[in-house]
């Protein structure tokens, strides 16, 4: 079930989500993106370029944020706009938390504001915003 706008309101966390940064997961995913520089899939090419591992591209990052406020928003909501930075890697054997929270609405569209966090144990590793439209509560 989706979110209606009007249930909604400013200040509202998302619940955390942890998501397990697997080597499969990320060099499946770099491949999946048709991003094919050998720091997300070649351990020792990665290492040769001053990384301790292979590790996530953004287009991951980008697509796990998308899913991560989808997933608290629900199949109705439409992601108008995303907006990211990247920090620390996301390198295999760690775990990224997702924290998020509604930080602005827009009565004009049933636009809805999300701030997120990624963070993995050597620090953030995506932040942003999300900005998404929600339905009405009749068509949530």
């Amino acid at each position: 079930m989706s979110r209606a706008y009007q249930d909604v309101q400013v200040g509202e966390a998302l619940p955390e989500l942890s998501i397990p940064l697997t080597r499969t997961m990320i060099v499946a995913t770099a491949l999946a993106s048709r991003d094919y520089q050998d720091v997300h899939h070649d351990p020792s090419l990665a290492a040769e370029r001053g990384s301790k591992d292979v590790f996530m591209n953004i287009l991951t990052s980008n697509g796990v944020v998308d899913r991560y406020v989808t997933q608290w928003a629900g199949p109705a909501a439409v992601v108008k706009k995303i907006k990211i930075r990247l920090g620390a890697p996301n390198y295999p054997g760690d775990t990224m938390v997702l924290t998020g929270s509604v930080t602005a609405k827009d009565d004009d569209g049933r636009r809805v504001e999300i701030s997120v966090k990624g963070v993995n144990a050597i620090g953030p590793h995506v932040t942003g915003t999300v900005v998404v439209q929600l339905p009405e509560g009749s068509e949530a």
